[in-house]
This record gives C-alpha cells, sequence and structure tokens, in this order.
C-alpha cells in the first residue's frame, strides 16, 4: 500500500487534516534530543554556575511550555488540550552532553508527536542560549521520534543505534 502525505490536498496544496470523524484515543509521543559542548561548559551546567540561573530546570520548564503551544509554531497542527507532558534534561559527563526526553499524552482525535518533538527542540535551544555565553561551539543533535502509540496508525518503536 503506498502511503500518502496527509497535508497535501490533490493538486498538492499544503491543507490542514480534518480528524473530526476520528475517535478519541488516549495517544503518547515520546522524543529525544541531545546538545553536546564542551567539558567545561557541562560542568558549569551541572554544578549550576552559569549567570543566567538554573540552565537545566528553565530548558524543562521552556520544553513543557513549547509543547503547549506547538500549533501556534506550526501551521498545519491542531490545538491540542495536552493531558500530559514531561521533559527531562540529563547532564552525560561521558559524552559532554545533556540528553534530553519529552513525553507528551492527550485524548484526543490526533496524535501527540509534534508536541514532543517540538518540546525537546525549545529545550534544547533554550541550553545553548543560557550557555552560549561561554561555549559558541555547542551541537544540537539527534532530535527524533523515540515512540509512540495510540490513533489508527497504532504503535511505532523507533530502533535504538547500539
Amino acid at each position: 500500500m503506498k502511503k500518502q502525505l496527509t497535508h497535501l490536498d490533490e493538486s498538492g496544496q499544503a491543507k490542514m487534516v480534518d480528524v473530526g470523524h476520528k475517535p478519541d484515543t488516549v495517544r503518547t509521543a515520546v522524543a529525544r534530543g541531545r546538545v553536546s559542548m564542551q567539558p567545561e561548559t557541562l560542568q558549569l551546567i551541572m554544578a549550576g554556575n552559569m549567570k543566567k540561573g538554573d540552565v537545566l530546570g528553565v530548558a524543562q520548564l521552556a520544553g513543557v511550555m513549547a509543547a503547549k503551544r506547538t500549533s501556534d509554531l506550526i501551521p498545519l497542527c491542531h490545538p491540542l488540550m495536552l493531558n500530559h507532558v514531561d521533559v527531562s534534561c540529563t547532564p552525560n559527563p561521558q559524552t559532554n552532553s545533556v540528553n534530553i526526553e519529552a513525553t507528551a499524552r492527550v485524548t484526543g482525535k490526533t496524535g501527540v508527536e509534534m508536541e514532543a518533538l517540538t518540546a525537546v527542540s525549545i529545550a534544547a535551544l533554550t541550553i545553548y542560549d543560557m550557555a552560549k555565553a561561554v561555549d559558541r561551539s555547542m551541537t544540537i543533535s539527534d532530535i527524533r521520534l523515540i515512540a509512540k502509540s495510540g490513533g489508527q496508525s497504532g504503535t511505532y518503536q523507533a530502533n535504538e543505534p547500539s
């Protein structure tokens, strides 16, 4: 069966998908990403010694706020009444990075993949913003959907790199 892009009409123009006929189901999505940095930068973040404040706490809050505003940022996303958003920012001294994970959940007619991905993206950008004064070489990478459940397309689980 050939998959079709749902946000394009028959003539190839962008459109918002009509989800009115779909049943409400519990939908969950998990996304992850990473911000890599110099070891000294990670140490400052972990010690809470950045001039702008608690980098990880602010990034977590920014991620939650971003998930709630996803439809304001991405033109064809439906506004959702999220049941739950959780964002974690975990320092990893072995890789000189902060690993970010976001989980979003809704009971509704459409999925929350974009909300989870937006949460990770904005949390990563917040880390960059708060630490750029000491390390402009930071890189944001590996933002991806890890898992989703619910809805007509069922469950998706990403293959994790070994």
